[in-house]
């Protein structure tokens, strides 16, 4: 075993959808900067960011109702729904940009359009929903919106879920053609396979194990190469954590403040795949229903179409499991070594305040397969047991932290832990994720280069043309990023296709 020392400029810890996010702007915007990329799995996007492993959903707040809440006087908010699909709009244009300048190429492998519905079943579901949808129509952001709940046009729009549904159910769903489904396994291979290209130093196989700061204010990073054993010191000036839900440990380990009395909580997710042709046919859509009452925001049922490796699949879910992992690939030990002296109150008093999740994990770790079913023919009523298999998806890791609500709050998002200093930043959480990973990594250049933003503020508008605006209050442009986005990343066809079959 041997220790060497090397430097660098960027260290980004994790080969996911968001490490190489943030390598590909920085690369655009400080090409001269040297950057190296350490990732423990033999391979990149082999975590959260994993076909397999995350909804595949472009979160836009079109179809998931946990983004639009009931207000005590009855009227919804949509503040929430408005912010991630501005998020969103980031996204795609700079996924635009990165295709127009032929970085990366074939968008169809990774973006392909898919219309976005919420269904909803019940009397006050249903006045949910068409309040819902009145809010949101006259909003610009979701222009296009459409609401039924007539049985004809319903079959007309879930040919699957409307067949065989006793009569007299009182059912109800929205629509919008403007969704879409993402691949960000796909994604996060194209932007490192450009990153590579531009010789940014990518290690596989390479575990972090321990980080300091150093006297002169670098970054020494501790890698072990979990092949041969040997182990490497890395110096940097600024460190990006980017591995998903082993984050957390490697925050940790760096002993910055803002990383003080944070805690995770893992929940695994599964999924299941019908494993019959003529029955994936029948549906084209992402269907998102109501979470149940008690259930938390991440048990949202949805019904999807997906593209993996251009294959057409069908998928329901999520069921929630549990394992102490932090990670897929990762250690029975993670949760346990998580807590340490300044976060146990944290995580006692979360987990005080949160029976009601041990609780709910508890009953959907003990569902047997039919019980599943039942779950699934909510949405597919003639569903048979033997046209589905379950999947595992990945884990992810819910950030419980103090806040104004209180000790130990459960965060339900994405969050940037950075030092005072701007030198390391991390990041936390799930949903919504890879769909807003552009603007996440935007405010972490704001964060932890300010003195260089005035300087790349022109480079960030040619990749993002709406920095710094509002899209919803500037219609001209929100027309143009629209149909920018669809030309360049060829959906604007496929919806085409979609308008004309349903003319004829």
């Amino acid at each position: 075993m041997t220790n060497t020392q090397h430097d660098t400029d960027v260290i980004l810890i994790g080969a996911g959808v968001m490490s190489s996010t943030l390598g590909v702007i920085l690369k655009q915007l400080a090409p001269n900067w040297n950057m190296t990329v350490f990732e423990k799995l033999s391979r990149a996007g082999e975590e959260s960011s994993n076909e397999w492993n995350n909804a595949g959903t472009g979160h836009a707040a079109l179809c998931e109702l946990n983004y639009t809440v009931e207000k005590p006087d009855g009227t919804v908010d949509i503040s929430k729904a408005i912010k991630i699909n501005e998020q969103f709009q980031v996204s795609m244009q700079f996924w635009s940009y990165l295709v127009k300048q032929k970085l990366i190429d074939s968008p169809q492998e990774f973006i392909k359009a898919l219309p976005h519905m919420s269904m909803v079943q019940g009397e006050a579901n249903v006045d949910f929903l068409q309040r819902r949808f009145k809010a949101l129509s006259d909003n610009p952001l979701f222009k296009g919106m459409e609401f039924s709940d007539d049985p004809e046009t319903l079959l007309e729009w879930i040919p699957l879920m409307m067949k065989d549904r006793p009569a007299g159910d009182n059912i109800a769903a929205t629509k919008i053609d403007t969704g879409t489904d993402v691949n960000f396994g796909a994604l996060t291979h194209k932007m490192f396979d450009y990153l590579v290209d531009e010789g940014v130093n990518m290690h596989y196989n390479h575990a972090v194990t321990d980080m300091k700061r150093t006297d002169n204010g670098l970054w020494e990073v501790k890698v072990r190469n979990l092949e041969s054993g040997k182990i490497a010191s890395h110096t940097a000036k600024f460190v990006f954590i980017g591995g998903g839900g082993g984050s957390l440990h490697l925050l940790q380990k760096s002993g910055i403040p803002e990383g003080k009395h944070i805690g995770g909580f893992p929940v695994s997710g599964i999924f299941m795949s019908c494993n019959n042709p003529a029955v994936v046919e029948q549906h084209h859509a992402k269907v998102y229903g109501k979470a149940k009452v008690g259930a938390p925001p991440m048990s949202v049922p949805h019904l999807d179409t997906r593209f993996i490796n251009n294959q057409k699949m069908l998928l329901f879910g999520p069921f929630a499991g549990f394992s102490p992992k932090f990670l897929k690939h990762g250690s029975v030990l993670d949760l346990f070594t998580s807590v340490k002296a300044d976060n146990l109150v944290t995580m006692l008093a979360a987990g005080a305040k949160n029976m009601s999740l041990t609780k709910y994990l508890i009953q959907q770790v003990m569902l047997s397969k039919e019980q599943r079913m039942q779950e699934l023919r909510e949405f597919i009523p003639n569903a048979k047991t033997e046209d589905w298999d379950l999947v595992v998806a990945g884990q992810r890791v819910q950030v419980i932290r103090d806040t104004d609500a209180g000790k130990g709050t459960l965060q339900f998002g994405t969050e940037v832990i950075s030092a005072e200093d701007g030198s390391i930043a991390a990041l936390l959480g799930a949903s919504p994720g890879a769909s807003t990973a552009v603007q996440v990594m935007l405010e972490v250049l704001e964060r932890c280069f300010p003195e260089n933003m005035a300087k790349w503020e022109p480079k960030i508008k040619e990749m993002v043309p709406s920095y710094g605006q509002t899209l919803m209050e500037n219609q001209k442009l929100l027309d143009h990023v629209h149909t920018t986005s669809a030309e360049v990343l060829g959906l604007e066809e496929v919806k085409e296709k979609s308008t004309l079959l349903k003319q004829a």
